[in-house]
């Protein structure tokens, strides 16, 4: 994980475009209102696994990055888990970063 990814992920949280937390997270994989996942490294196997099956589902990117820690800190919040990416831009931007 590179700091130019986290302070990227900071904007979007700044603009209002991110979810974060189990279920907003999943209900707006239902509604098929996200254009990208971000599950922490250090999530739980089940975690990991639900989430996986669902974005596959729903057809939604995810990506395993960092850890809770660092994805809490780059969007100004205590760790985070599960984070959603509501914007196209963001997400394919993003997408981009972590796919270096």
């Amino acid at each position: 994980m590179n700091d130019s990814f986290h302070s990227f992920l900071g904007l979007a949280a700044r603009a209002g475009k991110l979810k974060t937390g189990e279920e907003t997270v999943l209900k707006e994989i239902r509604n098929q209102s996200l254009h990208l996942v971000i599950v922490a490294g250090d999530a739980s196997p089940n975690t990991r696994k639900k989430f996986k099956d669902k974005s596959s589902y729903y057809q939604v990117p995810l990506f395993i990055a960092g850890d809770r820690d660092s994805l809490g800190h780059a969007i100004g919040k205590n760790s985070r888990v599960i984070i959603g990416v509501t914007d196209k831009g963001f997400a394919k931007k993003l997408i981009s970063m972590l796919d270096n």
